[in-house]
């Protein structure tokens, strides 16, 4: 129980302020003062924005030229070939950018490589796949920023190519027609941290923007909200508008496609969060591009019968059924072998490979062995001779840099601090993983690699009122950059025995300042062994809600307990 590092956010003036100010209660002022967010005028966009608060989308680099380039192709009648990355953030650009050319007039096809041949990216002889399709313009999403080499070659037969990316460069920029893309050095554009969809979103505004057709963007909010979400991008600035918003358009969906995989979720008619997007619809649209099938998640958006929809979401179903096997059988394989070899007290960064493990679901189990071990992970599958990798990483140490400082050994590398993916020989494996430890060593201390639990502000259970918990609600959506928060409670007592649920869950009613609420300690059943009635205990929990029976109810959801 006492494992975990606690940290508890300062108080400040500045929270004091805000909650006078904006007539919010002291703990949610202390949220925001804990995102950073210090000025009242930063905290009303942040609560209350709104559609109108989106940047014009000429700020960004390129986009001029891009939309001049596009509506040109269009008058002429030219085809244009959207290329795509087979992740949610990839399907979904591809979808809403087909879809919103064609509401212009424009002649449009896509492309998106199978996962488990092509791998990602665009490459250079994928020239031949639009030359062969007869388009005279390519536009690529969520991909392309590191294309030098297909750029260079499409120049040369003629083929123009618009970079729509939010991935780092390389080392050379591609010399195409106009890139979009703010994170590349010297952007000037507001917000950086947009996902694939976030970019693809910003041309659709552009191009609507220039036909007179502003009043369409709100159609668009659903998808690029799902792929937001589904890419873990920071809700903060145009992404939590996007997420905010769209969520809310979820609610009343006209696509067919869309509307089965809905209720396929059990989401029909329901409010729906961005929980029930990142664990029911997004990995079911992953679950395509996970196991080879790109071309079954965007069909789906392209049904025209509700016949045809609900064969391609039974798919889909089947598709994330076997991805969910094959991912506990992974995550068991590398859990034996990580504490057969005690690799957790020797290593800093864990990286394992093996010949049984699929391609298209590594990057999930790493992400859970992240978790579970507070530390970088990268996990290699095997095949034909080369060794293929997905990582993910804590917020202390970048994995791209780590890449970076050993790309001697790999055939192909990208990513993000926090999540990259590689391919290598298999035989530079042991002496890249040398390396990669050598880094990690380095970097990362003892201190790094413990679970912190970041405590926002302490909370008295008296204070959770009804109108607190109308505050509480504008802090929604949660996710990256706006994580879930944890308040702290000292001084509860447990009222009754403790009990475990399924043998893995403790659930205990606790009760303080003359209040008692339910709290599960998810996966923390080990904790009933040393509870009792009456114990005086010090909580840190968020707040869950769920529905029973038509009525709203609140517990917590415990993150830490001491005694």
């Amino acid at each position: 129980m006492n494992e975990s590092v606690w940290t508890l956010g300062p108080d400040t003036p500045e929270a004091e302020r805000l909650a006078s100010e904006l007539g919010i209660p002291l703990p949610i002022a202390r949220v925001l003062i804990n995102r950073n967010i210090t000025e009242p005028e930063s905290a009303q966009r942040f609560l209350f924005g709104s559609i109108g608060d989106l940047h014009d989308p000429f700020l960004m680099a390129g986009m001029a030229e891009a939309v001049d380039r596009i509506i040109a192709a269009v008058e002429r009648g030219e085809k244009i070939l959207i290329f795509g990355d087979y992740d949610v953030d990839g399907v979904l650009s591809v979808v809403m950018l087909h879809k919103a050319l064609v509401t212009i007039g424009a002649k449009v096809d896509y492309y998106i490589p199978e996962r488990l041949k092509e791998g990602y990216g665009i490459k250079e002889a994928h020239v031949a796949v639009a030359t062969e399709r007869g388009a005279l313009l390519v536009i690529s999403v969520d991909c392309g920023i590191r294309a030098a080499a297909f750029a260079r070659r499409a120049k040369e037969v003629g083929l123009d190519v618009i970079i729509t990316d939010h991935h780092p460069p390389g080392p050379e920029l591609p010399r195409a027609l106009a890139i979009l893309n703010p994170t590349l050095p010297g952007s000037s554009y507001p917000d950086r941290s947009l996902a694939g969809v976030g970019v693809a979103f910003k041309l659709i505004q552009a191009l609507l923007a220039r036909k007179g057709k502003e009043r369409q963007i709100r159609h668009y909010m659903k998808l690029v909200s799902i792929g937001t979400i589904s890419d873990v991008a920071q809700l903060r600035g145009e992404n939590r508008l996007f997420v905010k918003f769209g969520l809310r358009e979820l609610e009343d969906v006209s696509n067919i496609g869309l509307r089965s995989l809905i209720e396929a979720c059990g989401l029909k008619g329901k409010k729906i969060s961005e929980g029930d997007v990142g664990f029911r619809i997004g990995p079911r649209i992953n679950a395509a591009g996970r196991m080879g099938l790109t071309e079954l998640a965007v069909k789906l958006f392209f049904s025209a019968t509700e016949e045809e929809s609900a064969v391609i979401v039974r798919q889909l179903d089947e598709l994330n059924t076997r991805r969910q096997a094959a991912e506990e059988k992974i995550f068991k394989q590398a859990l034996d072998r990580i504490k057969k070899k005690e690799l957790d007290k020797n290593h800093k960064i864990l990286i394992l490979g093996c010949e049984e493990w699929h391609r298209g679901i590594i990057g999930i189990v790493a992400s859970r062995i992240k978790e579970a071990f507070c530390r970088p992970v990268i996990l290699f599958a095997y095949d034909d001779g080369r060794a293929f990798g997905s990582g993910r990483s804590i917020s202390e140490f970048s994995l791209i840099n780590c890449l970076e400082e050993c790309r001697e050994y790999f055939l192909t590398y990208g990513g993000h601090p926090l999540a990259v993916g590689c391919s290598l020989l298999r035989e530079s494996f042991p002496d890249f993983r040398k390396a990669a430890n050598g880094v990690a060593d380095s970097r990362i201390t003892d201190e790094q690699m413990r679970k912190k639990i970041a405590i926002d502000a302490r909370l008295g259970f008296s204070e959770i009122t009804g109108s607190f918990l109308d505050s509480f609600a504008l802090l929604d959506p949660f996710g990256v950059g706006n994580p879930r928060p944890v308040f702290m409670t000292e001084g509860a007592e447990l009222v009754g025995p403790p009990q475990k649920l399924l043998g893995r869950h403790a659930k205990l009613f606790l009760r303080n300042g003359g209040r008692t609420f339910e709290a599960i300690g998810w996966d923390k059943g080990e904790w009933v062994d040393d509870l009792r009635a009456g114990d005086s205990v010090a909580v840190a929990y968020g707040l869950r809600f769920s529905s029973y029976q038509g009525e709203e109810r609140l517990s917590l959801s415990l993150e830490g307990l001491r005694k």
